[in-house]
């Protein structure tokens, strides 16, 4: 009979490489990279000896092996113990989440001490890992920026491991949940230009933004906590006549009747330009300021060129429910589009210096949010009717805007540059496009809910 051959020593033992399982980011990581690396190197290093050990010939090899046992099942073990605590720590950082968020609907009406204890009942009480041990919560509430922070951190007693001396693995989490409408200042920057009045979307802009604002009203804890700010726009922005005695405003413009400053029928050398001639509307100003918030100066260049139109005029930052349910009501459709005036006009809403002087200053912990809704391409501005040249301004304002700290929300309407308004959003998720006009109600509906909801941060 054949001898029956023996199979290579290396296809005899098999290994099965262990890494810790990563998860949310920087936040609540118990592992690193390099912790799974070393693990794999020296069960790697045992895989080598091993192999060596089958076809060694020497008496004293079966003496080593039996010395090297222990240790060599109590890497494994380690392995296998990191596993059990990152499942402990998974569970952990679920067990935050949900904590934090139903303690952050109550936070603000608690004492520190309170949300500290309610935060260790709501977490214990969906938590249960009986391998956890000497856990630890803490919980903190920044009224201020309506924030709150939990943290949690515990222990977990090893098995095997501890025949290297590891008795136990440190595992930790942490979470914040951030109440959207805590304070809030939002300008919703809305085409008015003459296409709008096509397939029902300005009709439905209005239904769309009313919804809107009963859901922001309904959220606000406290009066002024969300205030809001409505800018029609088209080629311009009408700003309305109670304006008319600013030192900023241009009157050259309408003298010289330049720059295509003939809007909608209305003579504007009518009593010489004069502010009694004026229905209230503005154009670009000068560049580079067309896309800065800078207050106007004794420069000219600062100032804004005065122009007539028929729009609705501007409804500045109010908490005014009733005014910005009106200001939607006389919303009409005239003229052509230029993105960059509407969106500028957006942000002098947001901010507390000329020429608009509503909106608190940066870092004050209000959020603050542009909404920017159209249906077309950039059409001229004051200068060009080249709408390439007319898109570089708004890319470049909007750049702008996001590095003021504001978040910028933009929805295309069936027709428009989507790639303009792709890049003028703060992040993939606040684009929208829609191909009918009923569909703005769900996507100002979609805005409402991110702005007013409890929402994990990290």
């Amino acid at each position: 009979m054949l001898a029956r051959r023996r199979r290579p020593c290396r296809d005899r033992f098999k290994f099965v490489l262990i890494y810790p399982v990563y998860d949310r980011g920087a936040f609540g990581a118990l592992y690193h990279r390099q912790e799974a690396m070393a693990i794999n190197d020296l069960i790697s290093g045992v895989c080598a000896r091993l192999h060596a050990f089958c076809s060694a010939q020497r008496g004293n090899v079966a003496i080593t092996f039996g010395l090297a046992v222990i240790p060599i099942f109590g890497i494994v073990g380690m392995a296998v113990d990191y596993s059990r605590a990152n499942s402990a720590r998974s569970a952990m950082q679920a067990a935050l989440d949900s904590a934090a968020l139903m303690l952050s609907k109550e936070a603000a009406t608690l004492t520190s001490a309170q949300v500290t204890q309610k935060g260790s009942d709501y977490f214990k009480a969906v938590f249960n890992r009986p391998e956890a041990l000497e856990v630890q919560i803490t919980s903190t509430y920044d009224s201020t920026a309506g924030t709150l922070t939990m943290t949690g951190s515990a222990q977990v007693d090893t098995t095997v491991a501890r025949v290297l001396g590891q008795t136990q693995l440190p595992i930790s989490g942490l979470t914040q949940v951030v109440s959207g409408a805590k304070k809030l200042e939002l300008a919703l920057v809305l085409d008015n230009s003459g296409s709008m009045n096509g397939s029902n979307k300005l009709d439905e802009l209005k239904s769309a933004t009313h919804q809107l604002l009963d859901t922001l009203k309904k959220a606000a804890q406290n009066p002024g906590d969300v205030r809001v700010a409505i800018v029609p726009f088209a080629n311009y922005v009408k700003i309305g006549t109670a304006y008319k005695t600013k030192p900023w405003l241009d009157w050259r413009y309408m003298n010289n009747n330049g720059g295509g400053g003939d809007q909608c029928g209305y003579d504007h050398r009518e009593d010489g330009g004069s502010p009694a001639s004026w229905t209230g509307c503005v154009n670009d100003r000068d560049q580079p300021y067309d896309i800065q918030d800078t207050t106007p100066t004794n420069d000219p260049a600062t100032w804004y060129p005065a122009l007539n139109c028929k729009n609705a005029a501007i409804q500045p930052l109010t908490s005014d429910w009733t005014a910005l349910n009106a200001k939607v009501d006389q919303m009409a459709a005239y003229g052509t589009t230029n993105l960059t005036i509407g969106m500028v006009w957006g942000w002098h809403a947001l901010t507390p210096n000329e020429p608009l002087t509503e909106g608190t200053a940066p870092l004050s912990g209000i959020a603050k949010y542009i909404v920017v809704l159209s249906d077309g391409s950039n059409t001229e501005n004051r200068w060009w009717t080249d709408s390439a040249k007319v898109n570089a301004r708004t890319t470049a304002l909007c750049t702008n805007i996001k590095a003021a700290g504001i978040k910028i929300y933009t929805v295309r309407v069936m027709d428009g540059n989507a790639a303009l308004m792709q890049t003028c959003a703060s992040g993939s998720n606040m684009y929208s496009s829609v191909t009918q006009a009923s569909q703005i109600s769900t996507v100002f509906a979609a805005i409402a809910r991110d702005l007013t909801t409890l929402r994990i941060t990290r």
